[in-house]
């Protein structure tokens, strides 16, 4: 694990810290070969119920390093082809996010820009500073956008609210944003690391193989067909049924306790 990302694991916690506070957190090769390892490694990890996805310095990432683009990023020599396998390799931490069989939470400190905007929609669920600022900044640095941003918020806002934030990069606030649909909560600066660690706790309690099912229903829902999910669900729904994290929550509902989970 580099510098870039700093990598924690408690009770089931799994919270990486996108390390970068002196340029808020701008992306790096570093950080892209951390975050590629870490996330199919906690996506197996039997002891890590969730995901936590997170910036340093008051700040959760500003996408990509404009100053290295600026200076030239060693990317100038390189064929079309190679820039964009390139590209495409690293945007599987956009994939990793989306699709790990996990809850994963974004929490925003500060500003989420560009790409790293689009690693924030790329969770399942975002909680927010209240100085948090959200922008897809793609058409100030004359791109068209990657890791999925184009994707999720489409999902997330609607077609055309997307197409407007996406060409007019405009800056959203914390409350806008969380009007849009961008963000699942918003609160104070200072209860942030807190009300995280709350939400993320009680996701990680959770009966990790059903949260594992409820997704892949929830990600199947954006894009299949009806016969198709229903499909999904009648296995998923009948394979929780033999876990005994189900039995538990049964004996737990009938004795009028809360239940305690094992992710079995």
């Amino acid at each position: 694990m580099t510098e870039h990302v700093i990598e924690t694991v408690a009770d089931g916690v799994a919270t990486l810290t996108l390390n970068r506070p002196e340029r808020r957190n701008a992306m790096s090769p570093e950080m892209f070969a951390a975050l590629l390892e870490a996330l199919p490694r906690l996506a197996g990890d039997a002891d890590v119920g969730v995901v936590v996805l997170t910036g340093a310095g008051g700040a959760f990432c500003a996408g990509g390093d404009v100053k290295a683009m600026a200076a030239g990023d060693g990317r100038e020599s390189l064929a079309l082809e190679a820039r964009v396998q390139g590209l495409r390799a690293i945007m599987e931490v956009a994939r990793w996010l989306h699709e790990m069989p996990k809850p994963t939470l974004a929490v925003v400190p500060g500003a989420a820009a560009g790409a790293g905007l689009s690693l924030a929609l790329a969770c399942d669920l975002r909680i927010a500073g209240e100085s948090a600022k959200f922008t897809t900044a793609f058409a100030k640095v004359g791109y068209s956008g990657d890791f999925g941003g184009s994707f999720f918020l489409t999902r997330l806002v609607g077609t055309a609210k997307a197409r407007e934030l996406y060409f007019t990069a405009e800056l959203l606030d914390a409350e806008t944003a969380l009007g849009l649909g961008m963000v699942n909560r918003v609160v104070a600066d200072a209860d942030l690391a807190g009300e995280a660690a709350a939400l993320a706790g009680r996701l990680a309690d959770g009966p990790r193989i059903a949260l594992g099912y409820m997704k892949r229903n929830l990600n199947a829902a954006e894009a299949g067909t009806l016969a198709a999910l229903l499909d999904l669900e009648a296995f998923h729904h009948s394979r929780c049924g033999m876990t005994e994290d189900h039995r538990e929550a049964a004996r737990a509902f009938v004795e009028k306790r809360p239940p305690v989970f094992h992710g079995r």
